[in-house]
């Protein structure tokens, strides 16, 4: 009822609010203090696993999902186990997974079950012998279909939503009569970060985070754990190759992984991630992020403004003012620079911009791994790792480059002439009277971008990629480009 919290809230520089009692909160991480939260003493105690019954996990057989349940038989002594997933007893190293596991001492039953199909998981349910009942889940199943949003189609956004937020809502319902101890979504940080390509997955996840906190409100069993990035969770051969199930992070390529690298969120080792799954069972909060933060390549990308407001406690100087001083010292060097170069050397440090940069994407450790003549493409960019470039590009050089100019200038050297010519004005862009043959946007200020929104591509193309490919091809059958007409 406050007039006064809506000048407070447009002018904050935080890019959420919650007004909860007369008071506006930003969401921000915080260390959790793990010395206030002793281990557990018996069993109902947070973190307890009780011998005696059936501890149910959705993708059982998977790569996280074995990783949970080996821990479970051979750390606190369960005995019965349940495991969930499309391909039942014959997933891929299922019966490896049942000999190690009764090595341990556990009984495990493998169900052939789509967790999304509620009747079905009702009969799963129904099986559950009564002098074993069910007393703990956890919910590991996922899906990925990464894509830019233009690229998202229905199905993407239901093959990833569906395993994660349908299942988890049929758990939840199946089970709300149910003597559970534990009620564990195996969450992802993406919802929190909201890491590029993701979006689906994004959302799928932070439904999750809210189902948990949901479920502690009405007084029932609940956990959403944001984890960061696992390593690699398969098995390895006498050679080192992997010889199991790897996680989700397995599929990831060099350029991902470095990616994630540069948001400061390290990978998991598999006895780290149990360590820490034990630890936030044992402190009993619905909402916990298991990362494994890497504090220096956190705060080395403060300067450029890529930080997301959420760590910020964990960076020493303000992303906003330190985002400001990278752009004006890119502009002082660049700009006031080019009066003493002539055209030939300011290219040539220009592309050795460009290159340093594109380096640092693709996880190359010097720019003498990127040719300037070759392809972006063919170098191993796509969608995401071209928008990433030009904010890169754009910080480093106090340049305002449309998001779309790694489309338009394919090649590291045709890029380094394009931010020539804008820092000089001699570009289309700088010179009053012309327009510029790109694809518009709205805001080139913004340190993220979506490429493409709202725009309709040339030659039946359907996606970023096959804008890219067109274009590669010499846009033939091009007459213009779209933008204006969005």
């Amino acid at each position: 009822d406050d007039p006064g919290h809506l000048p407070r809230a447009l002018t904050a520089t935080a890019p959420q609010l919650a007004l909860r009692d007369g008071t506006l909160h930003t969401p921000h991480l915080t260390r959790l203090d793990l010395s206030e939260h002793l281990p557990e003493d018996e069993p109902g105690a947070p973190g307890a696993w009780r011998q005696d019954g059936t501890v149910l996990i959705t993708g059982g057989a998977g790569a996280l999902g074995s990783l949970v349940a080996r821990h479970l038989a051979a750390t606190h002594g369960v005995r019965h186990l349940l495991l969930i997933g499309r391909r039942g007893g014959d997933t891929p190293g299922a019966e490896q997974l049942r000999s190690a596991l009764g090595q341990s001492g556990a009984q495990v039953t493998f169900a052939r079950c789509d967790v999304t199909d509620r009747e079905a998981l009702a009969e799963v349910l129904a099986d559950v012998p009564e002098d074993r009942p069910l007393t703990a889940v956890v919910h590991a199943a996922g899906v990925l279909a990464d894509a830019t949003i233009t690229s998202l189609t229905p199905e993407a956004v239901d093959a990833v939503l569906a395993p994660k937020v349908n299942a988890a809502t049929h758990l939840d319902e199946l089970t709300r009569d149910s003597d559970l101890d534990a009620f564990v979504l195996f969450s992802s940080v993406a919802g929190l970060l909201g890491t590029p390509g993701q979006g689906n997955y994004a959302a799928a996840n932070a439904w999750l985070d809210a189902l948990a906190a949901h479920r502690r409100a009405l007084g029932l069993p609940g956990q959403a754990l944001a984890w960061g990035l696992w390593a690699d969770t398969g098995e390895t051969d006498d050679t080192g190759k992997p010889d199991g199930p790897g996680g989700m992070g397995a599929a990831l390529g060099e350029a991902d992984v470095a990616r994630w690298a540069r948001t400061g969120i390290a990978p998991l080792t598999p006895a780290l991630g149990l360590a820490s799954l034990d630890a936030a069972l044992r402190t009993g909060i619905p909402n916990i992020v298991p990362a494994r933060l890497d504090l220096p390549a956190l705060r080395a990308p403060a300067g450029s403004g890529d930080v997301p407001f959420i760590l910020r406690d964990f960076i020493t100087r303000p992303v906003r003012r330190a985002a400001a001083s990278a752009a004006t010292s890119g502009i002082s060097t660049l700009t006031a620079g080019p009066a003493g170069l002539d055209e030939p050397a300011l290219h040539a440090e220009l592309l050795g911009l460009v290159r340093a940069e594109a380096a640092r994407v693709l996880g190359h450790d010097s720019a003498g791994a990127i040719d300037p003549d070759q392809d972006f493409k063919a170098l191993g960019f796509d969608s995401l790792t071209a928008v990433e470039l030009r904010n890169r590009v754009n910080a480093a050089a106090g340049a305002r480059l449309a998001p779309t100019v790694v489309f338009n200038h394919p090649t590291p050297a045709a890029l380094a002439r394009h931010l020539r010519d804008e820092l000089l004005g001699t570009s289309p862009a700088s010179v009053p009277g012309t327009r510029p043959a790109s694809l518009s946007t709205a805001n080139v200020d913004d340190p993220v971008v979506v490429v493409g929104m709202a725009c309709r591509y040339p030659g039946g193309v359907a996606s970023p990629e096959g804008l890219w490919d067109l274009v590669r091809s010499g846009g033939e059958g091009i007459s213009e480009f779209p933008g204006d007409r969005g």
